[in-house]
């Protein structure tokens, strides 16, 4: 379920207005969560650590309203319910565009990713069109590497508002586990403060 923004009595009309007018209105912030509490977690209840901070991403990303917002026939509407678009990893190095649907019990959120891991392990190409919806988030793990930024490759004309996550190589420092987290947003729909309240509810999640 989604609702229209009525954009003539938003009170970010002009931000919007003034974002969506550029050519790149993304931009991106990369920084550290602490992840200590969570990994424990993650090995108690025996879920996969990929699986277990990306229910608790998605978890942050449903709880900020701004991250749910999507620009859609050039309306803004906010949806009830944001799911996922995952990389997934095969044998041969290739990658494919998983589905994870938000499920709000970890358990369940847990068996329908391993599922839908197996199946896209199981098949070839990127997945393009079984995959695009506007109401998720691109994300990708980076295990390899302990980035401090990061990019992505993205045409200019079309017209995307999706936020892409993605989340590098787990580190440790002074007997914390830390991995960086990379954030990027379509402006005229998430200034930097919505970037802190998804921050703070990502780290509130991990370490529960």
């Amino acid at each position: 379920m989604k609702q229209i923004i009525d954009l003539e009595n938003w009170n970010r009309k002009e931000h919007f207005e003034f974002f969506s007018a550029m050519e790149e209105p993304f931009y991106g912030v990369v920084t550290e969560v602490d992840v200590t509490i969570a990994y424990k977690e993650a090995k108690r209840k025996n879920i996969s650590f990929f699986n277990y901070y990306l229910h608790k991403v998605l978890f942050a990303i449903n709880e900020t309203e701004n991250f749910r917002l999507r620009i859609e026939d050039k309306q803004i509407v906010l949806h009830d319910e944001i799911d996922a678009s995952a990389t997934v990893m095969r044998a041969d190095k290739t990658f494919g565009f998983s589905f994870m649907k938000y499920i709000a019990d970890e358990n369940e959120f847990s068996d329908y990713a391993i599922k839908e891991i197996e199946r896209v392990q199981n098949t070839t190409g990127l997945l393009l069109k079984s995959n695009w919806k506007e109401n998720i988030i691109h994300f990708s793990a980076v295990p390899f590497v302990n980035f401090s930024g990061l990019t992505h490759a993205r045409s200019f004309t079309w017209p995307d508002s999706c936020p892409k996550i993605s989340v590098g190589k787990v580190f440790e420092r002074d007997g914390r586990k830390i991995f960086n987290i990379a954030v990027y947003v379509h402006h005229g729909l998430v200034d930097g403060y919505h970037i802190g309240l998804f921050l703070e509810n990502l780290q509130n999640s991990l370490d529960k």
